[in-house]
């Protein structure tokens, strides 16, 4: 038997510029482990991984409960579409509903796919339940929202890299500014066709954006005054991330319609779903919406295990205690930093803005100091550094990131 060549990192990074789309730009670190908030390299370097695949991996690298509920059942049957029923989705379903408080939920697999079923869903409801006119219905978004790269979804985005040359769009949206209730109230008042609002209860890819105290909670007033849903994308700070099992609850907000993704199985496979009660979920039927993949037994599976475990393991209330030590620990730094302006986030999502411009290349030199110092992280928006461990992390283990973290930062001081 022939035995396969050992790469350099340079050789497999160049494998992945030759014949791989050009899509990312990755920081420059080969990894072929994981495990709890760890990585490590094909070189045996250990990380923090201070990412978690985009709050994808909140329970931790290869949870052995994750792994071993996946497993089983790719051991036992993997797919049989949903041309029949299978003996794990129900069980799943109802774990998930009781879990979130909800009546029936719509199983997909990528946090893209979930918002376009969600969209669906708000207009299909607009036309058989509101009563809006075929076609007229509109949903309000947020600038600088992150939901997707769809068609669709870039149609209402207002980032240039991941809108250009890529119309014509898709009609139907109504964007308005983030954190701002009058113009949401505007917007809802002047037409009378809005069927939903769609948002995230913190912006993520704009850079961990933490509207004002209340904002959730007068947006759903006003959505529920007018007669539209409000959709909370949660599928990147639920499941625990933020300090709560969804960040709405931070305000005891509850959506008419909930996306959720990535966590929902520990970064272990591809699982979203959209939950909503048969109010709003009633207008789906046969052939209006699905997916050979969506609700297959192995997401089931792991989708129960994952969230099994945030449940067990108290992640939540982790991600709030570590979350209030991480930016306290980290303003003591900033109050005498040149480089750093400030700290924000809620739970453990969290992040830093650098004192550059967006088209600087500073935060990016950051991120590969921190990666020589043993912590990984990307930044956002040129001058943000995101920074989202594992929920799994303990206090020792978060005070020995913040070290590197400050070791790291004062490099750059001026």
């Amino acid at each position: 038997m022939a035995v396969l060549k050992q790469l350099t990192p340079q050789e497999i990074i160049a494998l992945e510029n030759k014949y791989g789309a050009h899509n990312y730009h990755p920081l420059p670190v080969v990894l072929n482990r994981g495990e709890g908030v760890y990585v490590w390299d094909i070189e045996g370097k250990r990380y923090y991984d201070f990412l978690s695949s985009y709050s994808a991996v909140n329970q931790g690298h290869c949870h052995p409960k994750i792994v071993n509920a996946m497993v089983q059942q790719a051991q036992t049957l993997t797919l049989t579409s949903r041309a029949f029923f299978n003996d794990v989705l129900g069980t799943y379903e109802k774990f998930a509903c009781e879990l979130f408080g909800f009546d029936k939920l719509l199983p997909m697999n990528t946090g893209a796919e979930a918002v376009e079923t969600a969209l669906k869903l708000c207009r299909k409801w607009a036309y058989e339940v509101k009563g809006i006119d075929e076609n007229e219905a509109e949903i309000i978004v947020c600038k600088d929202n992150f939901h997707g790269r769809t068609t669709t979804i870039i149609s209402f985005s207002n980032d240039p890299v991941a809108r250009e040359n890529f119309g014509p769009y898709t009609k139907g949206f109504i964007k308005i500014e983030y954190n701002k209730l009058e113009d949401l109230e505007t917007a809802l008042k002047n037409n009378p066709n809005v069927a939903g609002f769609l948002v995230e209860p913190i912006q993520g890819e704009a850079g961990i954006i933490v509207p004002q105290e209340g904002y959730l909670t007068k947006a759903k007033a006003l959505c529920e005054s007018y007669g539209v849903l409000f959709i909370a994308d949660e599928v990147q700070t639920g499941i625990a991330r933020t300090g709560k099992l969804l960040a709405v609850n931070h305000e005891n907000v509850k959506p008419d319609v909930l996306i959720l993704g990535k966590a929902l199985s520990g970064g272990m496979y591809p699982v979203s779903a959209v939950l909503a009660n048969d109010a709003v979920m009633k207008v789906i039927k046969p052939g209006n919406h699905g997916s050979t993949f969506g609700g297959n037994p192995i997401a089931a599976a792991v989708a129960i295990a994952a969230l099994q475990v945030v449940q067990d393991e108290n992640l939540a209330e982790n991600a709030e205690v570590l979350g209030n030590l991480f930016r306290s620990e980290l303003n003591k730094y900033i109050e005498k930093s040149s480089i750093v302006n400030l700290v924000r986030g809620k739970g453990l999502l969290n992040a830093i803005v650098i004192n550059d411009t967006e088209e600087s290349e500073t935060a990016w030199n950051i991120c590969l100091a921190l990666r020589d110092n043993g912590l990984l992280a990307k930044p956002t928006h040129g001058n943000i550094i995101r920074f989202a461990p594992p929920l799994v992390l303990t206090k020792e283990q978060l005070l020995d990131c913040v070290s590197i973290i400050v070791k790291t930062l004062k490099q750059f001081e001026k």
